[in-house]
């Protein structure tokens, strides 16, 4: 079973990455292996737990141990578990913790842009998107629209932050998605190797309606969305095949990235072929 143990010193060193490391530092923390996450409520916490990332320690307030917690500790045998009360580790981690449980996971190296589109034929790239909170939603949408895999830039926030993880209601653990590597700066050039079609999400001149027939004919279509405000880089938006946008009302320009993403997958995802 879980080991329970009560907190009895704040600044014990086995709680730092609960209190005293930034998500960054967790990130960096066992380099050159992967490092840590952290994960937050027990829904997003046993979507890790089931997708075989392997637990280091919990954080938890001892009214969830035979409560909500029960099945993430069910999963944790040997792995030690912090308690105490809500006022003990809100002072701990300076948060309010969304229904009082916290993990700290390993971080796996990530799969190569090959291997996460294998058999791929729908798929989302964000390029440089980095609040991770349109990162979250957009992987949720993703996962729940019937998108096969997300790829990100090197500039997007990551998928296993506490926010974009918890925003994705751990659809970050479903959908397979992974990093453009740092020595492979052409992902388009990439992308378009593998067989895909390549659609940058953009109000231009010259862009379709979402649900342009070729458009959704396509037989393998990536979807590219940009920074919330500041949009794809011209650069990028000439190289796509297609330029597209989502048809508004007067008087209304855009939608914010995550709810364009919804959108766009609603339309073109693999439930419309």
């Amino acid at each position: 079973m879980a080991k329970l143990i009560e907190i009895t010193d704040l600044n014990a060193p086995e709680l730092d990455i609960y209190a005293r490391y930034s998500e960054t530092q967790l990130k960096r923390i066992e380099e050159p292996a992967p490092g840590l996450f952290i994960t937050e409520s027990p829904n997003v916490t046993l979507r890790a737990l089931r997708a075989g990332y392997e637990p280091v320690s919990l954080l938890t307030e001892p009214r969830y141990v035979d409560g909500e917690a029960r099945e993430v500790l069910d999963r944790c045998q040997n792995v030690p578990v912090y308690t105490g009360p809500q006022e003990v580790l809100r002072t701990l981690t300076g948060i309010p913790m969304t229904r009082g449980i916290l993990c700290a996971l390993r971080r796996r190296p990530y799969p190569s842009i090959e291997e996460v589109l294998k058999g791929a034929r729908r798929i989302a790239v964000l390029d440089d998107v980095t609040n991770p909170t349109n990162v979250g939603a957009i992987m949720r949408s993703a996962a729940a629209l019937q998108m096969d895999a997300v790829i990100l830039t090197k500039g997007c926030s990551d998928p296993l932050y506490r926010r974009a993880s918890r925003v994705s209601m751990g659809c970050v653990f479903q959908i397979p998605w992974t990093f453009v590597p740092k020595n492979e700066p052409d992902w388009l050039g990439t992308l378009k190797k593998l067989g895909f079609r390549t659609a940058a999400m953009a109000l231009k001149g010259d862009s379709v309606s979402v649900d342009d027939p070729a458009l959704m004919a396509e037989d393998k279509l990536a979807v590219i969305l940009g920074e919330e405000g500041y949009g794809l880089p011209d650069e990028t938006i000439d190289r796509c095949d297609y330029t597209v946008m989502i048809p508004m009302a007067d008087g209304v320009d855009s939608l914010n990235v995550a709810a364009a993403g919804a959108v766009a997958f609603w339309q073109l995802g693999n439930r419309k072929r």
